[in-house]
């Protein structure tokens, strides 16, 4: 098994790379919010990797973090969501939007990804629902580092240091706040949901603040 890929980009295009390792190429197809966040052409870059097997075909698909991989495996895991499915719903949501949208039941937000039909979409959340507060707690803290490993690529340029994305720091204040409050006593299911839409909130710029706007969420209403 192919689990993870660092290398040098030869080629990239809106849903794939193709990714030099001493010499290898491997192609490895992405979402397109993937694609669109990778390093320019000639710089280093690493993905995680699941190796799609088939008598007639072997392909790789490629996740910046472990968290994003996870998602992939439990909608392919859903009746009638393949790779390609799973690739156009993690472009169109990204990891923390899937999170989101399941715990709230919003199969609506699913059924926006390309060739998801309502249907489909409900299935995904009826299915997956519960088991999004353990990949929301899983956080942000596996993302994949920028630079390969020196044991596969000798030879591969400097990569140039960028800030983590907003996209993984909210991953990181969301699996931050969904302990905060299962640990106060709330079931994981009514915390990931008080997270998701707390998470919609401009004000809720990092933990503590999601935190207290989770909370007024959860809090007896009069």
């Amino acid at each position: 098994m192919i689990g993870r890929i660092a290398g040098v980009i030869l080629h990239r295009a809106m849903d794939h790379v193709l990714i030099d390792v001493r010499g290898v190429g491997y192609i490895v197809h992405v979402s397109s919010r993937t694609a669109a966040n990778l390093p320019p052409v000639g710089e280093a870059c690493a993905l995680y990797t699941e190796l799609l097997v088939r008598e007639d075909l072997l392909q790789l698909f490629g996740f910046p973090t472990l968290i994003e991989k996870e998602w992939h495996r439990l909608l392919t895991s859903v009746q009638g969501i393949g790779a390609k499915a799973s690739l156009a719903i993690l472009g169109t949501l990204g990891p923390e939007g899937v999170s989101r949208a399941l715990a709230l039941g919003d199969w609506n937000a699913i059924k926006a990804a390309p060739g998801v039909g309502p249907k489909l979409a409900q299935r995904v959340v009826m299915e997956l629902k519960d088991k999004a507060p353990t990949v929301m707690a899983m956080g942000g803290t596996l993302t994949v580092d920028t630079a390969p490993s020196d044991a596969l690529i000798e030879t591969a340029p400097k990569p140039v240091k960028r800030p983590a994305p907003a996209a993984t720091r909210q991953v990181n204040f969301t699996a931050e706040a969904l302990s905060a409050l299962t640990n106060l006593g709330y079931s994981p299911s009514d915390a990931a949901t008080a997270v998701a839409r707390a998470s919609e909130n401009p004000e809720a710029t990092d933990t503590a603040k999601l935190i207290r706007t989770a909370l007024r969420l959860l809090a007896p209403k009069d």
